[in-house]
């Protein structure tokens, strides 16, 4: 029986680079695409695939909170994350999230496929790249502590702030999270109040200097 994956990037001609490769492969079946994160999520929870190949940075819905909401919604869909952020700070999150693989963009295709069978065997799969940065940066952050958005800010917090520097009004962003327009106010004044930033234009610099967000 084939290995079944959901290939989620917001490029479509990555996708459509990647896709034939992986097809090829005998024991391999693309069974979806997704090109945002909540497309993804949603495909994840119909499809059940056994992987979902996801990048980070995607509009709707960043790679790491897909992550973590599948790790609560469908725990047998395992997540590898495939992404061009090298910084431990994504690594380490998304393996607190519930990923079982990170690969750099820049790795080779047959480092993709190791990882794919070692994760669909139940491992824990990191490109050998990202495994010396993450022990590097984890003596690193043991010694000065972190600041970053992830260590800042909620899982729900990082979707507002999402949501907000994508140029969603607080109606849309209640009717996308099925919250209360008054939650979504809270959640954006803790944002606010956290980061100590008060501008719109401040919040969606930072969400894309973070990586929560796509440049486009």
């Amino acid at each position: 029986m084939s290995v079944t994956i959901l290939l989620a990037d917001d490029h479509r001609i990555f996708r459509a680079g990647l896709r034939p490769l992986l097809a090829a492969q005998p024991d391999l079946e693309v069974v979806a695409e997704a090109d945002d994160g909540l497309r993804a999520l949603e495909l994840a929870r119909e499809l059940k695939p056994d992987i979902a190949v996801l990048d980070i940075t995607m509009p709707g819905l960043n790679g790491l909170e897909v992550t973590r909401h599948l790790a609560q919604e469908a725990p047998t869909v395992r997540v590898i994350i495939l992404s061009m952020h090298s910084d431990r700070r994504y690594v380490l999150e998304a393996l607190r999230a519930g990923a079982r693989g990170y690969l750099l963009k820049d790795a080779g295709f047959e480092d993709l496929l190791v990882a794919i069978r070692a994760v669909h065997d139940g491992r824990v799969h990191l490109g050998a790249t990202v495994g010396e940065q993450v022990i590097r940066d984890y003596v690193h952050l043991s010694r000065t502590g972190d600041s970053g958005v992830f260590a800042v800010l909620s899982g729900r917090e990082r979707e507002v702030l999402q949501l907000l520097a994508e140029g969603l009004a607080t109606k849309e962003i209640a009717d996308r999270l099925t919250l209360s327009v008054k939650t979504v106010e809270s959640h954006r004044k803790s944002v606010m109040d956290k980061l100590e930033i008060h501008s719109i234009a401040e919040l969606t610099k930072y969400a894309i200097r973070e990586g929560l967000t796509p440049l486009e």
